[in-house]
């Protein structure tokens, strides 16, 4: 690139969830680092869930208005459509008032080359056109699960969708191998607005000027192929984002480093490793189930059991009183107590998870399928058990389990039975075939995710020509 050219300011807008917020950072670290400094970056971010600056010294961070309330906050994840479509809206006078007076205003600052959205916040790219600015959607999910969506106006007309109790194991033609019960449909309070919202974001991704998207073509060829039919824009496959951009400190829970300690005590691959993400959640009697079937499996593990995943069933005033831990401690069988007082299992409310995955203790990860957490897994050479939660967890747990053949799901919930054997299947090394098969198409996606990203492999050629594609976009000068 030549370095002699003027520098671009590059604006980015994230969804404001964990899960969403971390790989936006994370390409705005590639985009700056790649551009050796020329892409100046700015991150307009809500108040809610907003990044810490400090963490990021070489970006500027604008914060504009959400229009939540602190309710709204605080029971998010029990509707997180609703919770989106709000933020859709609210969003827009704010969002479009920052370009103007805090961005498009500085004469000063470089250029704005275009604005990089999250493609959940679909409002952004209507109002980056009314003012003539072009906007490239950005997707932290699975091009699969895209292309499921981008699929939904086939899937409704030939009855797919709404999904019925009786149509769960058939598959569809349309998307193989997907089963109906594996459609990226969210529960919400109100479906039509489920579907309003995926088709506008399908809409808004057509209309931009391109589409980033955190995964690397030899993984997702076929995805990939689907997607370039579908949009009519550029697409720019540029992951695993998290092994190109250096570990920063972006989560918004505290990271518990005393779990490493521990792991650094145990045998090599001999700890289950276990997280549901950051919104996921289980019931108490869940929670008594996964307890037994890991004290029933007798492998060790590493369990994240984070505020909020355990949701509590009625309670005393009494019971009001006591501090986070003891919420769940209380429904712990004894011989899980057991297994944790000989030391062979670790409770922290949050890891640090590619740390953990690196670690040559961990030779299983049992994870909710969020693309995150599978990127970061294949990235390790860990095998999975999935246990998908909502949305496009089901597409990857079933690509983990049937496309690329590095795990297994726990296809009928979660009981003590199936959880132990499933344990068993995936962790026990002596005379397991089926291990040693998964760990030889692991790790052989690990090195295809380690040449993607050397020069000349296909996400660095990518990210080459993203940084020459923004520094191409014609922006009007403002007077």
């Amino acid at each position: 690139m030549d370095e002699q050219r003027h520098r671009r300011r590059l604006v980015l807008f994230s969804c404001p969830l964990q899960g969403h917020i971390n790989p936006m950072l994370q390409l705005a670290t590639i985009l700056h680092s790649h551009s050796k400094g020329a892409l100046s970056i700015t991150i307009v971010h809500t108040h809610f869930n907003s990044p810490n600056p400090s963490n990021y010294p070489n970006f500027t961070f604008l914060p504009i208005s959400d229009g939540l309330s602190q309710s709204q906050k605080k029971s998010y994840t029990e509707d997180v459509i609703a919770f989106m479509t709000l933020l859709n809206v609210n969003c827009v006078n704010p969002f479009r008032d920052c370009l103007v007076s805090k961005i498009l205003s500085q004469k000063h600052e470089p250029q704005v080359g275009c604005i990089i959205y999250d493609s959940t916040m679909h409002f952004t790219q209507p109002v980056a056109e009314s003012l003539q600015l072009p906007c490239i959607g950005f997707r932290t999910s699975s091009p699969m699960s895209f292309v499921a969506f981008a699929a939904f106006p086939v899937l409704h007309e030939k009855g797919y969708i709404p999904i019925r109790e009786s149509e769960l194991e058939a598959l569809v033609p349309e998307l193989p191998p997907l089963k109906v019960k594996d459609l990226p449909v969210v529960k919400t309070h109100n479906s039509e607005v489920f579907y309003q919202w995926v088709a506008d974001m399908i809409k808004q991704t057509k209309a931009s000027s391109g589409l980033i998207v955190n995964s690397f073509d030899s993984l997702d060829q076929s995805a990939f192929q689907l997607l370039s039919q579908e949009f009519a824009v550029p697409i720019f496959p540029i992951g695993p984002f998290h092994k190109f951009s250096p570990a920063s400190s972006s989560s918004l829970l505290t990271q518990d480093q005393s779990c490493i300690s521990w792991l650094n005590a145990q045998a090599p691959s001999s700890v289950i490793y276990i997280s549901f993400g950051s919104s996921a959640s289980i019931s108490e009697a869940q929670l008594v189930e996964i307890a037994m079937g890991l004290a029933n499996s007798e492998q060790s593990f590493l369990w994240v059991i984070r505020p909020g995943l355990v949701v509590s069933s009625c309670r005393s005033d009494n019971d009001k009183d006591k501090n986070e831990d003891d919420k769940f401690t209380e429904f712990l069988p004894q011989k899980f107590n057991e297994m944790m007082m000989s030391g062979r299992g670790c409770i922290v409310k949050w890891a640090p998870q590619e740390e953990v995955l690196a670690h040559p203790s961990v030779g299983g990860f049992w994870t909710h399928s969020g693309w995150n957490s599978t990127l970061e897994s294949i990235c390790e050479g860990v095998p999975m058990l999935c246990w998908p939660c909502s949305g496009d967890q089901k597409v990857n747990a079933r690509c983990v389990s049937h496309v690329w053949r590095v795990g297994f799901q726990l296809e009928n919930g979660l009981e003590r039975g199936e959880i132990e054997r499933s344990l068993r299947r995936l962790m026990i090394q002596e005379n397991n075939k089926e291990r040693e098969e998964l760990m030889v198409r692991v790790k052989d996606l690990k090195e295809m995710a380690e040449l993607c990203r050397r020069a000349g492999g296909s996400s660095f050629k990518s990210i080459e020509g993203l940084t020459e594609y923004i520094f191409s976009c014609n922006v009007p000068k403002i007077a």
